[in-house]
């Protein structure tokens, strides 16, 4: 094992520039997830012919294919190691992301039109056709973005557990978490903003551009990454009076550091299905997941669906900022399980689950998010961005726990069972939300003094208002106190 070479008597706080990086590509992650729900409406939709239940499928099957890459990505993670297995992950990811702009090219090609104006103006079988084929292949690069995608998560995630002590790793999650909310409050002033200038320019529709652009980010990351990171023994820009804070927590995992010096060992996925920890994790996942990405997904179409406000419009774009403006709160949710702990000195996880039912009661406030928007559409999207915010909390401190009871490496393959739970909460939440959404439309349903798609958002509204709260009251079932596992 190299010990570092910079050993001055100050410390050195390099884990924060790793943990920069960890921000950097969960933002990436993120703005290349947008492109698609913000561009869909107003300019993908009308040229393909598409409906709600079509956007719902494509999500859905994306949500699907995140879920099980979730189950092999943290697999592929520990084995790979976090530096190969993130350069893997976000090559993958990148690509898949601008391979949506060939779609267009790939719909015309295969149904034997030759200009958007046909495809814009065709009627009948033709328009179903179009829909229809053009659904498939977006599918296909939901799939490759998806795949690649899946990474994220639980390399981070294993990177803050190299990198952090258990005391620091919420917050440090929550920076990195924030990314999510960074890409998506930077989503809305800049894509459909680039849509609509290669738009007007002539480049395409100007969908393309904008996932070929935001795509190529990724590639930038890449670069940066395979430079900087190093594990912290390892990494000259670390030096020992750091590692040292790093490695504080070395005389609780006696076993697992030292497989760390040499070999670690693994659990196989049964061994990881025998442990309650890995199913209140899973749970907490599956049950609060799909409402992070319900908004993510369907917040665009809201605006434009209940209030006519296009995508590409400023109120539109001023509303989306705000909802993730307020969501950025959430960076100071990690630093409450390190208030909880040196106020009561209660273990890591006993403070964790305290935060996470604080964080589990704001979205409550999402039952009231569609009455109160018959006042003004300010009062949904705040309401959003407080469940979102909360949601964002939570997040940094269950993925934290995994952290705190499973030694490293594990670590990565348990979030990634996490994340598969979390993927098919998310394949259920879009995959429903498209067929109630057209449902209602088509019928006129009423719901509670609401009709049409009004009432089938309320309906989604109260699902995702009592997820965390049901979620966080099955883990403490599941497991009520703190308990290290150790792998032998």
């Amino acid at each position: 094992m190299s010990y570092n070479q910079n050993t001055s008597g100050k410390m050195t706080n390099y884990r924060w520039i790793i943990c920069a990086m960890l921000f950097f590509a969960t933002t990436v992650n993120y703005l290349d997830r947008q492109v698609l729900s913000l561009t869909w409406k107003d300019f993908i939709a009308p040229e393909f012919h598409w409906t709600d239940a079509n956007y719902g499928d494509i999500t859905a099957i994306f949500s699907l294919v995140y879920a099980i890459g979730n189950l092999f990505a943290g697999r592929f993670i520990d084995w790979m190691g976090t530096k190969k297995g993130y350069l893997w992950a976000i090559g993958v990811w990148s690509l898949g992301a601008c391979l949506h702009a060939v779609c267009g090219y790939a719909t015309e090609h295969v149904v034997g039109i030759h200009s958007t104006a046909e495809m814009l103006s065709a009627t009948g079988a033709v328009a179903s056709t179009i829909a229809i084929t053009s659904v498939y292949f977006f599918i296909a690069a939901r799939v490759v973005l998806g795949l690649g995608e899946a990474g994220n998560f639980p390399a981070a995630i294993k990177v803050t557990a190299e990198y952090f002590p258990k005391r620091d790793r919420a917050f440090a999650t929550s920076i990195f978490n924030a990314g999510s909310t960074i890409g998506a409050l930077v989503a809305p002033i800049t894509i459909p903003s680039l849509a609509g200038y290669f738009k007007e320019i002539g480049v395409g529709n100007g969908w393309e551009m904008a996932f070929i652009v935001i795509g190529g980010l990724g590639f930038i990351w890449m670069g940066l990454w395979m430079f900087m990171y190093n594990r912290p023994n390892e990494n000259s820009r670390v030096n020992a009076a750091e590692l040292a804070y790093i490695e504080q927590d070395k005389h609780e995992e006696t076993v697992e550091t030292k497989s760390e010096e040499k070999e670690e060992k693994q659990l196989t996925f049964l061994q990881c299905l025998g442990y309650r920890q890995t199913w209140a994790f899973a749970i907490g996942k599956f049950m609060t997941d799909g409402v992070w990405w319900f908004f993510l997904f369907w917040t665009p179409a809201y605006i434009s669906d209940v209030y006519n406000l296009k995508s590409d419009s400023g109120t539109a774009q001023l509303l989306i900022f705000v909802l993730y403006a307020i969501t950025m709160l959430s960076i100071y949710g990690g630093k409450l399980p390190t208030i909880i702990i040196n106020k009561t000195g209660m273990d890591p996880y006993a403070a964790r689950m305290r935060a996470m039912f604080i964080f589990a009661l704001f979205p409550l406030l999402a039952l009231f998010a569609q009455p109160l928007g018959e006042y003004s559409y300010w009062y949904p999207i705040i309401i959003i961005g407080i469940a979102g915010a909360a949601h964002q909390s939570w997040s940094a401190n269950i993925y934290s726990v995994v952290g705190d009871m499973f030694p490293k490496s594990a670590v990565a393959t348990i979030i990634g069972f996490g994340g598969m739970a979390g993927g098919l909460g998310s394949f259920l939440i879009n995959k429903g939300s498209g067929m109630l959404f057209t449902y209602a439309d088509e019928t006129q349903m009423a719901f509670m003094g609401f009709q049409g798609k009004p009432a089938g958002y309320f309906i989604i509204f109260c699902i995702c208002a009592v997820a965390y709260l049901t979620g966080w009251i099955i883990m403490k079932i599941l497991v009520p106190k703190y308990k290290l596992i150790v792998v032998k």
